[in-house]
């Protein structure tokens, strides 16, 4: 393509900006700058004392499990909070900055699916060999963790992998796991076609389309398993799209704190289950 610069005045011009035309001594004004908007103030990241203190009056809003999240879990959260932020200047996690952006848009919003998630996994452990092993929870396109970073550390006990096919991405996940000594939570660098073994749960948030969802992680899906989709409005075009066998059984309202939008949970399943 070429260039639209005009080249800058030559040597001998007048200072002022005028350039004299060739042969004639006729003055042109210079060409005036395009208007560049003041860029907007950088907002100050919240340190971990500001996150901490930031949590509970949300908790408070959320219909949590009497588990619910603990002193300690609080306490990763916000530690989670903090390393997201620091990466995020490098490695482009998310498009937020604004720590209050992030606490709704992000953390609460994630935090939102805690209470129907609990009910779903007491239903699964209720039908489940004391011998099976932990639940596999598998987050697919999970940036820079949500929501697996998130239910990683509110559910210890369920084994949470997030996948992404950005290797920064996966290379965070690990990271936080190591510095928030989680066991329980995986970064897998890879599509999630090319994923090996079974999941007893696959969730995204804004990763695709329903339809596209379902079809790229099927293979993986376990015996009785489920996926739980997080979306905004509730998403009639995409549940047209999706193929005739697979049962939506629920979409679920969600109410987030702070957050003037419509969130949703779509709950689905195969129809007559995942081949062994």
């Amino acid at each position: 393509m070429a260039s639209h610069h005009k080249r800058g005045p030559q040597r001998g011009a007048f200072s002022s900006g005028l350039h004299l035309l060739h042969g004639t001594g006729a003055a042109k004004p210079a060409s005036k700058p395009a208007h560049k908007p003041a860029p907007r103030p950088a907002v100050a990241a919240w340190s971990q004392a500001q996150w901490e203190a930031a949590l509970p009056p949300v908790l408070a809003q959320l219909t949590l499990p009497v588990a619910g999240v603990g002193a300690e879990q609080v306490q990763k959260l916000a530690a989670y909070m903090v390393m997201l932020a620091h990466w995020n200047s490098t490695f482009n996690l998310t498009a937020l900055r604004d720590p209050q952006d992030m606490l709704t848009h992000h953390l609460t919003d994630c935090l939102a699916v805690l209470a129907p998630l609990a009910r779903h996994l007491d239903t699964v452990r209720a039908g489940r060999a004391a011998d099976a092993g932990p639940i596999k929870l598998l987050d697919v396109g999970s940036g820079g963790g949500l929501p697996g970073v998130v239910l990683a550390i509110c559910c210890p006990d369920v084994q949470v992998s997030c996948v992404d096919t950005v290797g920064k991405k996966a290379a965070f996940i690990r990271q936080v796991a190591a510095e928030l000594r989680l066991p329980n939570l995986r970064g897998e660098h890879a599509r999630v076609e090319q994923l090996k073994g079974r999941y007893d749960l696959i969730t995204s948030r804004a990763f695709a389309s329903l339809a596209d969802f379902v079809s790229l992680t099927r293979a993986i899906l376990a015996e009785g398993a489920e996926w739980m989709a997080m979306k905004g409005k509730h998403p009639d075009d995409e549940l047209a799209q999706l193929p005739a066998d697979i049962d939506v059984f629920h979409v679920e309202q969600l109410q987030v704190p702070g957050l003037d939008a419509e969130r949703c949970l779509v709950w689905m399943r195969p129809q007559g289950g995942v081949p062994g």
